[in-house]
């Protein structure tokens, strides 16, 4: 039996778009973990352990990990509903949501509502994750990497161990991507602070234009 990573089925445009759109959620939460203080807006095991933490330590702070995870989850919860209403279509009309929210994030920082801005940021990273659905679930993470080391990692004990293996080198490609946008992101936040969500927001247009020049892997359906 071989090992092939689902994001190996996917067709070649298709998978340059996945390395894009992890990196537009490194660039993210970079920006929102520098706003917030230290806490995550694609990563929701970090934030776990964070509000755990401070349930021990300091129970007034475990109020913004709890949102921060409550907001993600509404963001994948949304941007499910759009993936399964979607078709063929599912990766442009989740962008095109992930977009509308970053630049409602950006119409917020430039009036100074810091709140809203990072609600709408959290909300498109969970949305995001629903660009490749395959039979109602997400076939892979674009926003956390975990899955992607670990299956990095299997392929290649799989190859040293003779057995066959297919583009699991993709897996780290996401890893790469993610690690490459959040430095920009941080980048991005120490020179134009909460402003930076307009690049972020400028990134998910250029990611859905690229969606909607790319069309439809009909291999790839909710």
């Amino acid at each position: 039996m071989g090992y092939r990573p689902f994001m190996q089925r996917l067709a070649p445009a298709q998978r340059r778009l996945a390395i894009s759109l992890a990196a537009l959620a490194g660039f993210v939460d970079s920006i929102g973990f520098l706003s917030a203080g230290g806490y995550f807006f694609s990563f929701m095991s970090g934030n776990t352990t964070r509000l755990a933490v401070d349930l021990a330590t300091d129970r007034p702070a475990a109020v913004l990990p709890a949102l921060l995870i409550l907001g993600f989850t509404c963001g994948v919860f949304i941007g499910a509903v759009v993936a399964l209403k979607s078709g063929p279509w599912q990766a442009r009309n989740v962008l095109a949501l992930v977009a509308i929210l970053l630049i409602a994030s950006m119409g917020f920082s430039f009036s100074g509502a810091a709140f809203p801005a990072l609600s709408g940021m959290v909300l498109a990273m969970g949305a995001l994750n629903n660009a490749f659905q395959r039979e109602g679930s997400s076939s892979f993470g674009l926003t956390y990497m975990t899955g992607a080391v670990v299956r990095f990692a299997q392929g290649l004990a799989y190859r040293l161990c003779g057995r066959k293996t297919e583009g699991f080198g993709g897996l780290l490609a996401l890893w790469a991507a993610l690690a490459g946008g959040a430095v920009l992101g941080a980048f991005a936040h120490l020179g134009l602070g909460m402003a930076s969500i307009s690049a972020a927001a400028a990134l998910a247009i250029a990611t859905l234009i690229a969606a909607m020049l790319v069309g439809p892997d009909r291999r790839d359906q909710a």
